[in-house]
Parts: C-alpha cells; sequence; structure tokens
C-alpha cells in the first residue's frame, strides 16, 4: 500500500485543483508538503478541457447576485493573457457579439451593459449596437441588435493545465495520478484519506476542489449536507468547412431563462479556428455521463442523494420540466440543435453537419428550498475547504480563484510562507478579490 504523508492535500486535479497548487507550491517553503490528488490518469479530463475554451468578459454577471464569479472573470483575462504569453501558448483576442432578437431581449443586453461597467469593462470594450451597426461587422448575422465586447479571448485550457501541472512539479507539489478519494476520516486534527487504488494519504489540511465530484466530497466529509447538485450535459456540433468564413465573431443569443442553468447554443469560434454550435443543456445523473450507460448507472444513487435534500423540488418544477425536454430534444435531433443557432445564422443547414465535438459536464448546485444557487459556494471546516458551485465562467476566472484559496489557507496557518515563484503574488491578488 502507498503511503503518503504532506500537510495539504488537494482533490481535484482540474484547472482550478491544478491552479490553487500552482499558487500554494509557489509560495511556501515546503512545497514537497503538497499533494494534488486526481482521480484519472491526466489532469483537466472533464470540465475544465470540455468547454469553450473561452476568456469570458464579465458583462453577462450580475455584480451583486454573482459576485465572486464576475470578480474573478474581471481578474482573470489578464492573468490568462499573462500566462500564455509566458508559456507560448495561444490566446487569441476575438471579441463576441451577443444578439437580441426582440426588444425584451434589448432589454437585457442594456442590463448587460450596466454589469459591463459595474465589473470594470471599459466603455471603449464594450458597445451597444443596432441592427445596421451589426450589419457592418457582421452581415450574416439577423438581431434587432446586439452587445458587442472587444474584451474576449480563445485559449485551449488543456494546455494551460498541462502547463501549471509542470510548473506545480518543478516548485516541488507531489502529483498523485489515478487515484479517486474513496473514503475520508478526520481524527486528532489529521485526515486520513484511503483512494481507489488503495494508498493512505496523511494530511492535516484538504482542499476540494474536485469540480463535478466536489459536493460528494463534502458530504463525505459531513460538510454541505443542505445542499445537493444537478449536472447538464453540453453537447456540441462542429461546423463544416462550408461555413469557417460565415463570421468573423463567436455569436451568443440572449438565454430565455437566465434563472435556470439552459443555454441557447452559441455560434462559437475556437482558438484553433474550428466553428461550432453548442452548448446545450441536458440534464444527466452524474459529473461523467458523457454516454447513456453510465448516465443510467448514475440514476439511482442521484435519485437517493435527492431524497435527502432539496433537489427534488426543482425536479417537480413545472418550467424546469419543461425547459429540460427541450435540451432533451436538442439532444435527440440535431436538427432542433441547429435550428437554435438559425435564429440569428440563418444561412447554416442542420444537413450540413455530419461530426459532433465534445461533449462536457457542468454541475449546478441546489439549496435546500430547491433554487439554484447563482454563485460559487466556498465553505470552510475543521481545517478543510470546500468550493461548489464552480461553473461557467470557473476556468476564466481560475487563475484569481486559486490565489485568493491559496492565500487563505496560508493565512489559516497550514504551511509556513516563502518567497513567491509564480508570475503573481498571490496576497495581493487577493486583496483584487475583495475589492
Amino acid at each position: 500500500m502507498l503511503h503518503v504523508d504532506c500537510k495539504v492535500a488537494i482533490i481535484g486535479g482540474g484547472l482550478l485543483g491544478t491552479s490553487i497548487a500552482y499558487f500554494l507550491s509557489a509560495h511556501v517553503k515546503s512545497p514537497e508538503s503538497i499533494v494534488l490528488v486526481e482521480q484519472e490518469k491526466n489532469i483537466a479530463q472533464h470540465t475544465s478541457s470540455r468547454n469553450t475554451g473561452k476568456v469570458h468578459a464579465p458583462f453577462l454577471y450580475d455584480p451583486v447576485k454573482k459576485k465572486t464569479f464576475a470578480k474573478a472573470a474581471s481578474l482573470g483575462y489578464e492573468m490568462w493573457q499573462k500566462y500564455s504569453d509566458n508559456k507560448g501558448l495561444p490566446f487569441k483576442r476575438d471579441g463576441v457579439l451577443e444578439v437580441a432578437l426582440d426588444d425584451m431581449e434589448f432589454s437585457r443586453l442594456q442590463k448587460y451593459m450596466e454589469w459591463g461597467e459595474a465589473n470594470g469593462l471599459a466603455k471603449n470594450e464594450l458597445q451597444l449596437l443596432d441592427k445596421s451597426e451589426v450589419a457592418k461587422i457582421e452581415p450574416n448575422v439577423r438581431c434587432v441588435s446586439a452587445l458587442y465586447c472587444s474584451k474576449d479571448a480563445s485559449v485551449d485550457y488543456g494546455a494551460l493545465a498541462l502547463a501549471l501541472m509542470q510548473d506545480l512539479q518543478s516548485f516541488g507539489c507531489k502529483l498523485l495520478l489515478g487515484h479517486r478519494a474513496h473514503q475520508i476520516s478526520h481524527s486528532r486534527g489529521a485526515y486520513s484519506i484511503t483512494t481507489s487504488q488503495g494508498a493512505e494519504i496523511k494530511t492535516e489540511y484538504i482542499i476540494n476542489a474536485a469540480g463535478g465530484s466536489s459536493m460528494d466530497i463534502a458530504h463525505k466529509m459531513r460538510v454541505a449536507e443542505n445542499y445537493s447538485d444537478l449536472h447538464f450535459r453540453g453537447e456540441y456540433w462542429q461546423a463544416p468547412q462550408q461555413y469557417k468564413d460565415l463570421t468573423n465573431l463567436s455569436i451568443y443569443s440572449v438565454p430565455k431563462h437566465p434563472e435556470y442553468p439552459f443555454l441557447d447554443p452559441h455560434w462559437i469560434i475556437r482558438a484553433d479556428g474550428r466553428r461550432e454550435v453548442g452548448p446545450n443543456a441536458v440534464p444527466v445523473f452524474g459529473p461523467y455521463a458523457y454516454g447513456w450507460r453510465r448516465n443510467l448507472a448514475d440514476m439511482l444513487p442521484k435519485m437517493i442523494e435527492s431524497t435527502k435534500t432539496g433537489a427534488l423540488r426543482i425536479v417537480f418544477d413545472k418550467q424546469f420540466l419543461s425547459l429540460a425536454s427541450t435540451e432533451l430534444k436538442s439532444s435527440l435531433s440535431k436538427t432542433a440543435m441547429i435550428n437554435r443557432v438559425r435564429e440569428f445564422l440563418p444561412q447554416i443547414r442542420p444537413s450540413a453537419f455530419t461530426k459532433r465535438g465534445t461533449a462536457g459536464i457542468r454541475s449546478s448546485v441546489i439549496d435546500r428550498t430547491g433554487k439554484f444557487v447563482p454563485d460559487t459556494l466556498v465553505l470552510e471546516r475543521d481545517s478543510s475547504f470546500h468550493v461548489l458551485n464552480y461553473n461557467s465562467p470557473g476556468a476564466t476566472g481560475a487563475l484569481p480563484m486559486a490565489a485568493n484559496i491559496a492565500n487563505r489557507v496560508m493565512e489559516a496557518g497550514a504551511l509556513p510562507p516563502g518567497l513567491p515563484r509564480s508570475l503573481w503574488d498571490a496576497s495581493a491578488i487577493a486583496e483584487k478579490m475583495k475589492l
């Protein structure tokens, strides 16, 4: 049996977990006393590399209800640009167009304009355009108005996560791949983590950054017992070569039901030039239910968990069920999916799309009343730190969120600080996160 002794164990090797390990190992005297535990055989195998690859500008996020998301996204743009430049990885500042298809959606664009300015976007980075102005920059787009944001970029988050992994290992942090946290116990001020491979990790502090599994980890530790999570698979269709010059910008539409985690599919231009339609948001029973076989296997455990929390309330909500059925239809029918994008790009034809993209799954937290929690949920208890409900724009804000978490762990006395070796001082970023 493998035995590992450490001061801090980070569970979850996604983009957030690797970023936390990067900052923590770069700022302490004994980075070898930190271990990053990941259940897969490599890092960033799920949501971190199965997303749109966008570095989102913070105009979509309510500065009150989604304060943490908005602040992290605001700081994340420059940080990812600096890190990408330092590593020689692509950072394509390509902008985005958020389109309104009717007057009601136009009022939502006005609200986005207010949010963007409140979240720190400059007035020259965010422009409200009428129909004729849109036609000048994107003649193939049909809408009544649009919000153009120049401060939006495309990256490869999987490649960035690998670069972070190399950095944290060079700092001295230990990496334990292929080990899922199976059992966690706490006794006499220390934790014992038994992994799926039979390893035993002794640690004084746990950081739970396990993404889609973070709620399960929290429940193992008797944390967040009044919360549950729901999982949504986002699917994509790759556009054929004939549409490569259809637009210069990624085109997003105003979500019709912003209180729910259902998205109207977008027209996405990735960092490598691929064009895709997606994602939808199909409810599934687990964070890794990419196929129906795994989804069925996850069904019974999720239903049992739901009886103990408020998740069943949302499951029986009529509007939720109606929206969920629409998303399921878009999964079963390519035509239904593509036609949602044809509302603003009428030139595309469903028959031209023949190849699916890579699906990803995001997890949303439900409180005891059956309501979706709008912002990141961070809980601390008994020398443990749990990051829950960390979904979009989670990748955009991963670096500032990680710096803030690393700083809080160091302030708690889990590890003695040393001279920082990262591109940023974690305490300085943490201070900005407070503002």
